[in-house]
């Protein structure tokens, strides 16, 4: 965890519970190393590139906080430098509540995590939508190549802080499509070994018979 997110992050009432269980002192002394606004990294950037979902939260004009999932295919997330995320927004099933939020407070929260390495990370920034008519060319820059989902727009995020989140009760979950990747190698290994063991049944049958003529 960097300084400056436990400096976003741990408000007053927040600093009380750790307070009332023990774990204040050692906060407080990673909240006085922040420094300002985090950046990305090589591990941070090579994280998000990978990922092929995210989960993102806004807040409501009545106070509300909402979760949406964002997906596509992996990388759709970009790193555009070491403050700043942008991604394409994708036709949903048009509520636009993530939309209509970004209208009343520029403030969100994401969460990317990785099931199968149990990897997590939590950002804090602000998000600016930038609608096709306002800029077209960064809408489109944003848009995956190959996939066949509708951009609506674009969100671009200057990031505020960041942390990396503990492997604990991270389930530890394949893709689909890394299960179906290796039992295919494993049955074409299987087959290459059926067919050694095949021809090395024939070579030894056909010593047998030439050692029983006379």
């Amino acid at each position: 965890m960097t300084g400056h997110y436990a400096q976003v992050a741990f408000t007053p009432l927040v600093t009380s519970h750790q307070a009332a269980h023990g774990s204040a002192d050692a906060y407080a002394r990673m909240a006085a190393f922040g420094d300002g606004p985090d950046r990305l990294g090589a591990d941070e950037t090579d994280f998000i590139h990978s990922r092929d979902s995210f989960f993102i939260a806004s807040v409501s004009e009545t106070g509300w906080p909402y979760v949406q999932h964002r997906g596509g295919p992996p990388g759709f997330l970009r790193v555009l430098d070491e403050r700043t995320l942008g991604f394409a927004d994708f036709r949903g099933n048009r509520q636009y509540i993530t939309r209509g939020n970004l209208d009343h407070d520029e403030r969100v929260s994401l969460f990317l995590i990785d099931y199968r390495l149990r990897a997590r990370m939590k950002i804090f920034g602000r998000a600016r939508v930038v609608e096709p008519e306002d800029d077209a060319a960064l809408v489109a820059s944003l848009a995956p190549p190959d996939y066949t989902a509708k951009v609506e727009r674009a969100v671009l995020i200057e990031i505020e802080a960041l942390d990396w989140n503990c492997r604990q009760h991270i389930p530890e979950l394949v893709p689909l499509d890394v299960v179906r990747r290796t039992m295919e190698e494993l049955a074409g290994q299987i087959a290459g070994l059926e067919a050694e063991l095949a021809e090395a049944r024939a070579g030894g049958a056909a010593s047998v018979e030439d050692s029983s003529r006379p």
